[in-house]
């Protein structure tokens, strides 16, 4: 897949290429265009300046990720003009107030020095923590307003290797969830001003000896949804010591966020994205896991 991204003003092909590629002298970007490797509209492009307008489409051929990020430190698996997503690792936050190293400061300042300070990072969503996977993140406040205003239009997948087995193979969890004073999330069958509403479905992929690999599909994207109503099931989260696991190790939370589509902000093409099941991810042996 090459790197697209969706003019917003005029400019020159030129123009837009040395704003892509900030640390490439101008000889460079030529040489890209000489060898066929940029499209505008689905056509093959070699002058520099050739004239775009608000709308168009200009791909790079050759790579998956936009030059800007080729060495950001956590895998890009999307990037536009608009977003960037990222696989998230196990153990850092989405965002921080404390200072801690977390995923949108990082990823934040990594753009602003390689553009010059042109690029800024805008959270759309959030994982917890604990959880690994596709995490999407815009590149304008206006870009972040679209989707979050589009937020029900998205398709979240997740897997979640569970304690146990669910009664049934599939099914739909549904309850109001409320924070208590500890930061903990509990469900509640009673709507009150704190309560959010969340709705989860699940479904069995294959049973592990004494657990069990579910696929599950949010609705609602509230704090710690998917945990708490794993453990509402009587299957808390394999390593999920905060809402009832096994406590005899110290394990990774199996959860991990694998399918993510979403509407273009701008474009309103359905933008597809996934990730992996992580390594060790289904593996479990005795003794304590250091992953954080």
């Amino acid at each position: 897949m090459g790197f697209k991204t969706i003019i917003q003003n005029d400019c020159t092909l030129l123009e837009i290429l040395q704003e892509l590629y900030p640390q490439s002298p101008r000889t460079r970007i030529k040489k890209i265009l000489q060898h066929d490797n940029v499209m505008c509209n689905g056509k093959i492009v070699t002058l520099h300046s050739f004239r775009l307008r608000p709308g168009d489409v200009v791909e790079v051929k050759g790579s998956s990720v936009s030059p800007n990020s080729a060495r950001v430190p956590f895998p890009v698996l999307y990037e536009d003009h608009d977003v960037i997503v990222v696989e998230k690792p196990v153990g850092i936050s989405t965002s921080s107030i404390d200072n801690s190293a977390d995923v949108y400061h990082t990823l934040s300042q990594y753009l602003k020095d390689q553009s010059k300070g042109r690029i800024k990072v805008y959270v759309v969503h959030r994982l917890d923590k604990e959880v690994s996977g596709v995490l999407l993140f815009a590149k304008s406040e206006e870009a972040m307003n679209i989707i979050k205003d589009h937020w029900k239009e998205t398709k979240k997948l997740y897997y979640a290797l569970v304690e146990g087995r669910p009664e049934s193979p599939e099914g739909t969890i549904e309850s109001w969830l409320v924070e208590g004073e500890n930061y903990k999330v509990y469900s509640t069958r009673t709507q009150s001003e704190k309560a959010k509403f969340a709705i989860t479905h699940y479904r069995t992929i294959k049973q592990l000896n004494r657990n069990t690999l579910l696929e599950v599909n949010i609705e609602t994207g509230r704090k710690n949804q998917i945990r708490v109503h794993m453990a509402d099931l009587g299957c808390p989260i394999v390593g999920d010591r905060k809402y009832g696991a096994s406590s005899d190790f110290v394990r990774r939370v199996r959860l991990h966020a694998f399918y993510l589509s979403f509407p273009h902000p701008f474009s309103k093409e359905i933008i597809t994205v996934e990730s992996l099941l992580p390594n060790g991810f289904l593996v479990l042996k005795d003794g304590n896991e250091n992953y954080k």
